[in-house]
């Protein structure tokens, strides 16, 4: 059974900056792709930057580009997302998920983690 868990959001003010973590218990990430993904509030939810384990490829959505960073750790089976200069539209539940081998859809979702940007 495959367990994701983040971490990290909270409440900033426009132009501030958060990490958050997603950790991952009953599997390595090792040959998968992890995602981070974003649900606003009357909002469909939307694809937000996804690497791939092994080699470290990194995709982007453009309305994060140059702002948000994500990242690795295989040492401690945990996936990062590094949020810079954040926007209220930001706002959002951000969830992290994985899929593994040549599954097509991700198949596991963490529970979510509330950022909340001010102006």
């Amino acid at each position: 059974q495959v367990h994701l868990v983040e971490s990290g959001g909270g409440l900033v003010q426009a132009g501030g900056s958060l990490r958050l973590s997603c950790a991952a218990s009953g599997r390595t990430f090792g040959t998968s792709n992890m995602g981070w993904f974003r649900q606003a509030p009357g909002k469909e939810r939307e694809f937000v930057a996804s690497i791939r384990w092994s080699g470290g490829t990194t995709f982007y959505a453009d309305s994060v580009k140059g702002r948000f960073t994500i990242s690795r750790d295989s040492a401690k089976n945990t996936g990062t997302l590094q949020m810079n200069s954040l926007k209220p539209e930001d706002t959002a539940v951000y969830y992290c998920a994985a899929r593994w081998g040549a599954a097509a859809v991700y198949e596991y979702w963490g529970q979510g983690t509330q950022v909340t940007v001010y102006s």
